[in-house]
């Protein structure tokens, strides 16, 4: 394991109080936030007057690479905490490694990827109990949906930024997030009930519903493990690419069959809960744009969406994380058909890659939200309040797909 101590910031911070109203944080907290603790100071005496303090983290790890991992840091520095870092030797050069306080590399085989390094949570918890962290932000990604890792967290007394092992043991696997909008009243997509494993159980499924569908991996995101099935002779093959390809991205190769719906919109609503049963929607995004189930351009808010539909859309997404005392940030994912009848996919339980664009619309700086809740603020603390949320912009965020020559035939 090895150290890049890139300078000395040791700042101990307390929470709620100075950091929020002097690093211009898009949240708009700091007069609630600095009336409360003034409040808590004055009806305490002096003795104890330090228990009214809130407390914040010392020291932030992003336990993640590349841009995400930036921008948590970049969080964290603007709350005055600490940043470490982590990185394999072929990241030695990113800036993610050269923007924290401190970074560490981490250690893998020879012969492993560097994605092996990321995932090993073990390694991680010990650098970051080495390191005197006190909070890990797992990003998007990696170990951003496991609850090993959450728990891990939770055992080494590190805080988790980010759902609590419950929520990700509900929603980070697709099918029992299924079973929790069904209760929930929430419409969802028909499809197999829980996770498929054998090639022989996606047979006699996909026979019983009737084709078109589509197979989905039951763990993780981006697109990864997902097939359309239109004919019957590619079942087994397209099942057996796609565990395959959820197994090496999520270490869990189980899938789960839906209906397949033709040319939908992809609506996704932005929330974030404080684990008390109280959820805010930060308004929603569309989508609906995707290259091989991967998105390329979002836009905030869904453009020509009828506003009823928009509400029963906030509505859904509030109602089924509430019910579940969902905490941190999260985003539940919506399609529309072509009638406009909506039906429940996912709920992605992390921080996403397109969270800026709602960042821009709401003028809500999402990752410092995380941080306050992790924190133990709740909704009203963090200045995160529905009545004053709203889409207040228009923002368009596209992504680049660099393609070579050799697969310019592709899809």
């Amino acid at each position: 394991m090895a150290l890049c101590d890139n300078n000395s910031n040791n700042n101990a911070v307390d929470a709620f109080t100075a950091p929020f109203s002097s690093v211009g944080s898009k949240v708009s907290s700091s007069t609630l936030l600095r009336e409360t603790v003034e409040k808590e100071a004055t009806s305490t005496s002096a003795s104890s007057s330090s228990s009214s303090e809130k407390f914040f983290f010392k020291n932030i790890m992003a336990a993640n690479r590349a841009e995400i991992a930036v921008r948590i840091m970049r969080a964290a520095t603007e709350m005055n905490a600490g940043t470490v870092g982590i990185y394999v030797n072929e990241d030695r050069y990113s800036q993610h490694r050269w923007g924290a306080d401190r970074s560490f590399m981490l250690e893998k085989e020879d012969d492993a990827t560097p994605i092996s390094a990321y995932l090993d949570i073990a390694q991680i918890i010990s650098i970051a109990k080495d390191a005197d962290v006190d909070a890990i932000h797992p990003g998007y990604g990696f170990l951003s949906e496991s609850p090993e890792f959450a728990q891990a967290c939770e055992d080494a007394d590190i805080a988790f930024v980010g759902p609590t092992v419950e929520n990700l043991n509900r929603f980070a696997d697709k099918t029992s997030a299924r079973v929790a909008a069904i209760n929930a009243g929430v419409p969802v997509v028909p499809g197999s009930d829980g996770a498929l494993r054998t090639s022989e159980e996606v047979v006699e499924f996909v026979e019983g519903i009737g084709l078109p569908v589509i197979i989905k991996a039951s763990m993780g995101g981006g697109g990864k493990g997902m097939r359309v099935v239109k004919r019957m002779e590619d079942l087994v093959s397209f099942f057996e690419s796609a565990s395959s390809e959820a197994l090496a991205s999520f270490g869990d190769g189980s899938v789960f069959i839906e209906r397949f719906v033709d040319r939908p919109r992809h609506i996704e609503v932005q929330i974030i809960g404080d684990g008390t049963g109280n959820v805010v929607h930060l308004w929603e995004r569309d989508c609906s744009i995707q290259r091989r189930h991967q998105k390329v351009i979002e836009m905030a808010p869904a453009f020509t969406l009828p506003m009823e539909l928009r509400v029963q859309l906030q509505d859904y997404a509030v109602k089924l994380t509430s019910e579940a005392k969902y905490k941190n940030a999260g985003t539940v994912e919506f399609l529309v058909d072509s009638e406009l009848r909506p039906y429940f996919i996912e709920v992605n339980p992390r921080i996403q890659v397109e969270h800026t664009v709602t960042e821009e619309v709401t003028g809500i700086d999402l990752v410092q939200a995380q941080m306050k809740i992790a924190a133990g603020a709740t909704l009203e603390e963090a200045g995160l309040i529905q009545e004053n949320i709203s889409a207040r912009y228009v923002n368009i965020s596209s992504r680049f797909a660099i393609v070579t020559l050799l697969f310019y035939y592709l899809p």
